[in-house]
């Protein structure tokens, strides 16, 4: 009997609606979170955009009150781990003095993605001439947010996507998406609604803004302290229509639309290792973990191009107009640093959460296991570690490969497979490999 891919707690359907007794609980650069290995930070980073300036403050916050690395997380954000208790004030000083805490009574409610490689070329050709500025629209966004005081009501697990028109970010399950059209237009999305809101392109961050408000109002009037919009109990929706009146209000003009056929585009994949002097980079660190030392190595390589980094939700860095060979061998040195440029290696399609030793909860050191047999276990599906039956950051959708530590090894599922339970660590390459490459399994 083939048992159906497990669906993880926060993917999965409910029957009655979310009711929060307390706020959440989601770390930020002020307040840390308590773990295994030390506190934890999550420095918010809108649209992903890092100066050199600020991508080298959180190198020297790693090194100086922390383990010395930086993890990616699947918002494009920063995390700082091992950091010693007593160190939040001296963390908060240098991040503020970068530019990286604008609003600090606003700092965790910054959740927004934008399309990474918006207004760049890439290896399958120039930019669009007919895409908006993405991450423009993102920066505009969050200074309104920040000049709101209303928006620190809003979780810290509540996301705000701005799309170019591709259908990138537009794809990772945002409360409010915008979506960049032809002709200078936009469209809004509330949630996973099919219809959205029709509006000038130049009018879409305010009307993103708009969009949180309404959302804080019907989750005021519903009662039940929702943090994202598919929380909210189905006799409480946003329609669109009602966020058409309060455009409308606010001076914005703007229609509704009916069912819309979203675009989707995969993420950016790692490439740069060509023969130009100077071209866009695309970098995938191992498990979206560096060293400070490789996260250096990025800042000397953007310092010499457009100084400029952007962390994605895939957990990878853009570089634009990077040093790539002259002056500075930017390519190979990244390479040498362990970070990877070629696509179709081994390293792409797979994730995994903490693990031991950061995290109680977990059975295994779930990052040194996938390390372990990463080159022997590659596959067209994306394969994702986890220490518990939480799963903390496993992909979208189903399509993808389960492995869950048990204590005395893994409980591998896989879409039309049976279910494997203790895996034992030396059957994991082979078992893997045989999951990841089912031919009976429509990619979606």
């Amino acid at each position: 009997m083939l048992a159906a891919m497990p669906q993880p707690p926060s993917a999965a359907s409910r029957d009655e609606p979310v009711i929060r007794e307390r706020g959440d609980a989601c770390p930020g650069a002020l307040r840390l979170h308590a773990a295994d290995d030390g506190f934890l930070a999550r420095v918010r980073v809108p649209a992903g955009l890092l100066t050199v300036r600020q991508a080298s403050v959180l190198a020297l916050a790693a090194d100086r009150f922390g383990d010395g690395h930086l993890e990616l997380t699947s918002r494009g954000n920063v995390q700082l781990r091992g950091l010693a208790d007593g160190c939040g004030g001296g963390l908060a000083r240098l991040l503020d003095g970068a530019g990286l805490l604008p609003a600090p009574s606003h700092e965790r409610v910054r959740n927004i993605v934008a399309t990474p490689m918006s207004g760049l070329d890439g290896p399958d050709g120039p930019a669009a001439a007919d895409r908006p500025d993405a991450l423009a629209w993102a920066m505009d966004f969050d200074r309104l947010l920040c000049a709101s005081p209303w928006a620190a009501a809003l979780s810290g697990r509540f996301l705000f996507a701005f799309d170019d028109g591709r259908g990138d970010v537009a794809s990772l399950g945002p409360d409010v998406t915008v979506l960049g059209r032809p002709g200078g237009r936009s469209l809004v999305r509330l949630g996973r609604a099919a219809d959205a809101v029709e509006l000038a392109g130049q009018d879409a961050p305010q009307a993103a803004l708009l969009a949180a408000r309404y959302f804080l109002d019907v989750d005021a009037a519903a009662g039940t302290r929702a943090w994202r919009v598919s929380e909210l109990p189905a006799e409480h929706p946003l329609h669109a229509a009602e966020f058409t009146r309060r455009l409308a209000a606010a001076g914005i003009e703007a229609a509704t639309t009916g069912a819309v056929d979203w675009p989707y585009a995969p993420p950016p994949r790692p490439w740069g290792a060509g023969v130009r002097d100077r071209e866009t980079l695309c970098v995938l660190p191992p498990l979206g973990r560096l060293t400070s030392a490789q996260w250096r190595v990025l800042v000397q390589v953007a310092d010499r191009g457009s100084r400029q980094l952007r962390v994605t939700p895939w957990r990878s860095v853009i570089l634009p107009s990077a040093s790539a060979r002259r002056p500075i061998n930017g390519a190979a040195r990244i390479e040498s640093a362990g970070l990877v440029l070629a696509p179709d290696g081994p390293w792409e399609s797979v994730t995994a959460c903490t693990g031991r030793p950061g995290c109680a909860k977990s059975r295994a050191d779930v990052r040194a296991d996938a390390r372990a047999v990463a080159d022997r276990a590659r596959g067209p599906l994306p394969v994702h570690w986890s220490g518990c039956e939480r799963r903390c950051g496993h992909p979208r959708g189903t399509a993808w490969v389960d492995l869950v530590a048990t204590g005395s090894g893994y409980r591998l599922a896989a879409p039309g497979r049976p279910v494997r339970d203790d895996v034992r660590p030396s059957e994991l390459a082979a078992a893997l490999a045989d999951a990841r490459t089912d031919p009976d399994v429509v990619k979606k």
